[in-house]
Formats: C-alpha cells, structure tokens, sequence
C-alpha cells in the first residue's frame, strides 16, 4: 500500500511509499556462532533464522539482518541502536547479561557508561562481537 500525503508548498498528494514500512537493519559479522550467541542470549533479540548470508531476528516491526562475512572492518561510528525507554534500567539487565559498555574520553558518562547529552537524551554505547559500535538512546521526558 502506499500512502499519500500532502505537498504543503503546491497542496497537492504525493506518494510516500516508505513512510509506514517497516526498516530492515544490517550488520555484518565474520564469526556468526559469536552473533548469533550475543544477538540472542546477552541482547534477547527473537531469532528468526540463519541462512548462507545472514543471521536473522526480529526488532520490534523491523528486521535486523546480520551478513556473514570473511572478514570485518568495524566502522568509528555507530552502526546501529535502539530507543528505550529506562535507559538505566536496560543497561544493567545487559550489563547482568554480559554486555560490556563504552566509556568515551571527553564524554562526562557515568560509571555505567551513560551519557546526558545535550539535548536531554540519555545515551550508552557498546559493541557487538565483531566490534560495531551499537547504543541505546532515552529521549528526554517532557
């Protein structure tokens, strides 16, 4: 199905396909047991299944598609993360589960690994088994 909205500059109906579909998500690994054991046990992603390509699990209404790969090159930057609720309470079920989180230098985190930027979000990161960089953000309560 495809939706339709309003152009606001002409008043017209335009198409926007994309707008309510929901997002598939990658990442890449080259030791997919290791994945396939943080996605689902320190993380408690749903596991979908596991072909030649990919580890799959669901996220929420959306997918995340792990690649199977020779060999990585984990990007400097964020590859992936999840909004949340009670951010301090997710990082110490995943901290009780094993995931270890980041402490960035010129960034004030607390000794859990969690930021306050400064728009009020609450952000944490920390990596995957093949090194992405992942995160949970809380957006400021208003």
């Amino acid at each position: 199905m495809i939706i339709c909205a309003m152009d606001r500059s002409t008043r017209k109906q335009i198409n926007v396909p994309l707008r309510n579909q929901n997002a598939v998500s990658f990442l890449a690994t080259s030791n997919s047991s290791k994945s396939k054991i943080f996605f689902e046990k320190a993380l408690g992603l749903n596991f979908v299944e596991e072909t030649n390509f990919a580890l799959v699990f669901s996220t929420g209404n959306g997918q995340l598609r792990i690649q199977k790969i020779q060999q990585l090159s984990a990007s400097p930057y964020t590859s992936m993360g999840w909004q949340v609720d009670d951010i301090g309470k997710v990082v110490t079920e995943l901290t009780q589960r094993g995931v270890i989180f980041d402490q960035h230098e010129g960034l004030e985190q607390d000794a859990r690994g969690i930021w306050n930027s400064p728009s009020g979000a609450q952000i944490a990161w920390f990596k995957d088994p093949d090194g992405n960089t992942l995160s949970l953000t809380q957006q400021e309560r208003g």
